[in-house]
């Protein structure tokens, strides 16, 4: 997905075309960084029709608000909300809009914002509340499957050579685990949550989530065999699985207190059990599991609508958000059985479908990594499925959907081994779960990426989704865009060719979410491959969030292919703590014939330690190649260093440069100012199994002027020719046949 720069100018001009807008701070507009910002954004052409509109809310906590969204030369489409956000149930049409909100009864307006909608603006509208409860209401059980879904024995040929591998695989498994599976009981779990957070403690809490998730996939698995084979043995062990789970007490060590993926896991699948075996089930079972459910999700329930909806206006929290879907497809299984339910889906659902994460704007993407976006994509697989059978409203559709596969796409390509930025980064992507999400849509890229991914969907997934895939539809197969850039998350994805399995791919990070949640101190970091081989690594790996390896080492600036200076001192991190306030940003990119451009500015990260911290990237195509520049700049003297780890033994050629080489693979880095030596450094020991070498240039400053590393980094070691020329705005680097200007 690329973002030009003729987009930004646009945008631009749409302001001064539509409206007038004063400078000044509104109250729409809060000044802290972890509330919810205005949206659309002023002078923001919008990816989705109707859009969704957040501001953050009232200094007194008005009971409802009043919206005004004007169409250029009409009349204010109005509403009334008792919410902080609003999504019309029906599109806009074409044009210009400004758009503003007051509490109900004042006369105190927001600033008006500026948007617009055009033809490339894609349509998703979802009804009111009461239109889809009625909607799910009136669908027979079990409603979380599709029509598709048909017994066995109903099956015709081709639907048997298609499916039938995966009932096989399904049947195997439920099998071995019937005899294999520990029987569930709170006497496991003895230790009493801890804070902080002890390694005995993380250990119980993943203990927990494994053995439920074994235990809930195992209940689901049976259900939906028995429903398509009705052979007695797969009833009597979804019976059993079932019993169990509702047997653990919902305020023990599975509790939301204790271990909040474990309980929403056990609500949801009794539901949704529940739902699966309609008509077998017998009524005093059914109501146990129910009443389960039931207190198990109002305790979700309390968590979330705390503080009046407490994700409304802070909604960075990653299991809270995880935890919204859960509680929304609880809720549409419940309704008509649970009476809370419906308290539970007017709460959660249009509020899920019109942000179903904060970790990215419209455009898609996940600021927290890669690893972190597949676990997602494998959640949102999981629960999508069963909630666009039942409320027809299909967020596989959604604008941001198509974004955050497309995100995917370039970041863990085809043939990619490791994961880009983050928490876990450093693990191999599993190609089978955004291979499944691309299943389900019908875009040409989804279907690209569906054709060049491996591995066999997970079975049970495959029985429930719709026959044959919604990707099927698709003939057209086109692979994205060789570069790309996600301005709401600050990641910027370079590729000598996507659709090339040998391709150079170069990953640049300085992002507005700085190191928050699962995120690094990795502002204007780098990461580069080729041909699927990590060159430039991640160093370190994740144990657990929180832990002292993640705090000292994983987490920092050091561990990173970043800058850092007078020994390792690097971006101020604070763990779960830090306020989106050190971070960093994009300031320039562009994608031309000839060479890539990427600019980040990542000063505000260091907290103040420096004055200037900007780096710039080109990739050089003609040359397979990347020049990298940093600028940087304090009121004292330092020595900077421009950290590099590698996956193997790096070999010191010379003073200004070294050569990585891995898995036939090989890159080598040259200080083009001759400035900068380099040298190896320690760092703690890798995981077992495991190599990582670690080194940087090194520059000494006086702080009374501004430190420059100036790196090429030669893909193949074809070691081009290079000229650097001229002197202060008006220098040239030449490699080979190739000339940059440095900006």
């Amino acid at each position: 997905m690329k973002f030009h720069r003729k987009g930004i100018a646009l945008a631009a001009a749409l302001t001064s075309l539509v409206w007038s807008f004063s400078a000044h701070a509104d109250w729409a507009q809060s000044t802290d960084p972890l509330i919810v910002q205005p949206a659309p954004a002023n002078g923001a052409v919008q990816a989705q029709n109707p859009p969704g509109f957040f501001w953050a809310r009232y200094p007194t906590g008005p009971a409802s608000y009043d919206i005004e969204i004007t169409p250029a030369g009409g009349s204010a489409i109005k509403a009334t909300v008792d919410r902080n956000w609003y999504l019309p149930t029906k599109a806009l049409g074409l044009g210009n809009y400004t758009w503003r909100v007051k509490p109900t009864g004042s006369s105190d307006w927001s600033s008006a914002r500026a948007f617009s909608i055009t033809s490339k603006s894609a349509a998703f509208e979802v009804p009111d509340n009461a239109t889809l409860r009625a909607r799910i209401l009136a669908k027979s059980r079990p409603r979380s499957l599709p029509a598709s879904f048909t017994a066995y024995s109903t099956w015709n040929t081709a639907k048997k050579n298609d499916l039938e591998p995966y009932l096989s695989r399904l049947a195997n498994e439920v099998k071995l685990q019937t005899s294999a599976l520990p029987d569930l009981n709170d006497a496991r779990w003895p230790i009493t949550i801890t804070t902080p957070l002890t390694a005995q403690m993380a250990s119980q809490q993943t203990d927990v989530r494994n053995r439920i998730n074994e235990a809930t996939r195992q209940l689901e698995a049976a259900a939906i065999l028995w429903r398509l084979k009705k052979d007695q043995g797969y009833l009597t062990e979804a019976f059993k699985r079932g019993d169990q789970l509702a047997g653990l007490n919902p305020t023990g060590p599975t509790s939301y207190a204790n271990q909040d993926q474990a309980t929403r896991q056990i609500a949801l699948t009794l539901v949704k059990a529940a739902d699966l075996l309609a008509g077998d089930i017998d009524a005093a079972r059914k109501a146990r599991w129910l009443n389960v459910t039931a207190i198990r999700a109002n305790e979700i329930y309390g968590n979330l609508a705390g503080d009046n909806g407490r994700l409304d206006e802070y909604p960075f929290d990653s299991h809270g958000n995880t935890s919204t879907v859960f509680m929304a497809l609880i809720a549409t299984l419940g309704l008509g059985d649970i009476p809370d339910a419906q308290k539970w889906f007017d709460f959660s659902f249009r509020f899920y479908a019109n942000a179903p994460s904060p970790w990215s704007g419209p455009e898609g993407g996940y600021a927290n990594g890669t690893a972190y976006a597949e676990y997602a994509a494998g959640y949102m697989t999981a629960l999508w499925d069963p909630m666009v059978q039942a409320t027809g409203v299909n967020m596989y559709n959604k604008p941001w959907t198509l974004g955050f596969l497309d995100f995917a796409t370039q970041f863990t390509p085809p043939g990619a081994r490791v994961h880009a930025f983050g928490d876990g980064s450093e693990t191999k992507p599993d190609p089978r779960v955004f291979r499944a999400f691309a299943n389900r849509m019908t875009s040409p890229r989804a279907a690209w990426y569906v054709s060049s991914l491996s591995g066999l969907e997970d079975a049970m997934s495959v029985l429930q989704a719709p026959y044959p895939m919604p990707v099927a539809g698709t003939s057209l197969k086109v692979p994205p865009s060789n570069s790309a850039y996600y301005p709401s998350t600050g990641w910027v994805a370079i590729h000598s060719n996507i659709a090339d399995t040998n391709r150079t791919s170069v990953y640049f990070k300085s992002s507005p979410y700085g190191s928050f949640n699962h995120s690094h101190g990795d502002q204007d970091g780098l990461l580069l491959s080729a041909a699927g081989q990590p060159l430039l690594v991640k160093a370190g790996w994740y144990d657990w969030y929180g832990s002292p390896l993640w705090t000292d080492w994983y987490h920092q600036t050091r561990s990173q292919n970043a800058v850092t200076f007078d020994g390792g001192k690097g971006q101020l991190v604070d763990g779960y703590r830090e306020q989106l306030q050190r971070n960093g940003r994009i300031t320039g990119f562009s994608a031309q014939a000839s060479y890539d451009f990427a600019e980040g500015d990542s000063t505000a990260a260091y907290g103040g330690q420096l004055t200037m911290a900007k780096r710039q990237v080109w990739y050089l195509h003609g040359q397979d190649a990347l020049l990298v520049r940093d600028k940087l700049a304090a009121t004292a003297a330092h020595t900077y260093e421009f950290n590099i780890h590698a996956p193997s033994a790096m070999t010191i050629e010379s003073p200004s440069s070294v050569k990585i080489a891995a898995g036939g693979q090989s890159v080598c880095l040259r200080d083009l100012n001759g400035s900068a030596p380099f040298a190896k450094w320690s760092g703690p020991a890798p995981k077992a199994g495991v190599t990582e070498d670690h080194g940087a240039f090194y520059l000494k400053n006086d702080g009374k002027s501004t430190a420059e590393f100036l790196v090429l980094m030669d893909v193949g070691c074809k070691r081009p020719a290079v000229k650097v020329a001229g002197s202060g705005s008006a220098r040239t680097v030449t490699v080979g046949s190739q000339t940059v200007t440095l900006n």
